[in-house]
């Protein structure tokens, strides 16, 4: 038998394979969970399908479906990024999950880079579903898709500042609580249903929350036809940076 034929080679896996096993993982263990998924497919595709066949909220002149579609393809980004990561990952630091993935080989920055790639995976199925539901509803999108693909990332890269900051700094229960709360505050006050014109002088304040900037520059792109609403897209990297940056100075692993 020749030297170290079956000899053992203990030692960790190579990052980029780490990686991939833990996104893997993190994606199965999203779409398995009944409140992730009512939060990132059923709530979403249930609102874009009645508010876009029953005139229920005034959305200007042109289709429903055009005005809703921008503002729920954005309302599934904030679903995954934001709530169900942030519910999630105070559940896995209150119960030490997250305290013995960080002692592992794994590295805490190769987690969270994981935790990052399952939550794009899941998008891009939110975002097939919603287009197709969308395009059988009658949607005519317009723009262009790399600008459509930027604003999303900007989207995903401020929100998971944001629910990672919430599941790093609070308890669990209050992360529950607050993240399923600021849910339903923006979907009603984030322009996602509701017209921002339609509050009045509050909608130049709320056109400053991300949920606003991402539903407006997904608007202007898909159902306007601009090239790229560059406003937006600043404010949604201001709030990428001051999440992502508080995220990674205040989150405790235990």
């Amino acid at each position: 038998m020749s030297t170290g034929t079956y000899a053992p080679r203990p030692g960790a896996a190579p990052v980029g394979r780490m990686i991939a096993a833990q996104t893997a993982l993190e994606t199965r263990m999203l779409l398995r969970n009944g409140e992730q998924l009512l939060l990132t497919v059923v709530i979403p595709s249930l609102l874009l399908v009645l508010f876009s066949t029953v005139d229920i909220v005034d959305t200007g002149d042109d289709k429903a479906v055009d005005f809703l579609t921008p503002g729920v393809l954005a309302l599934a980004v904030m679903s995954t990024a934001f709530t169900g990561q942030a519910i999630a990952t105070g559940f896995e630091r209150r119960y030490g999950v997250l305290k013995r993935l960080g002692a592992s080989p794994l590295p805490r920055w190769a987690l969270m880079t994981a935790k990052t790639l399952a939550v794009l995976v899941t998008e891009v199925l939110q975002v097939a579903l919603l287009t197709t539901i969308a395009l059988a509803l009658g949607w005519s999108p317009q723009g262009n898709p790399l600008s459509v693909l930027l604003l999303l990332v900007l989207g995903t890269a401020a929100f998971s500042g944001l629910g990672l900051l919430m599941a790093g700094t609070l308890k669990a229960e209050a992360t529950l609580a607050a993240a399923n709360l600021v849910f339903l505050l923006l979907l009603v006050g984030g322009g996602v249903i509701v017209p921002l014109e339609k509050f009045g002088a509050a909608g130049d304040v709320l056109a400053l929350l991300p949920i606003s900037a991402l539903s407006d520059g997904l608007r202007d792109v898909l159902r306007d036809g601009a090239s790229m609403p560059w406003g937006d897209a600043l404010i949604l990297a201001v709030w990428a940076v001051l999440g992502l940056g508080a995220a990674a100075r205040f989150f405790r692993w235990e």
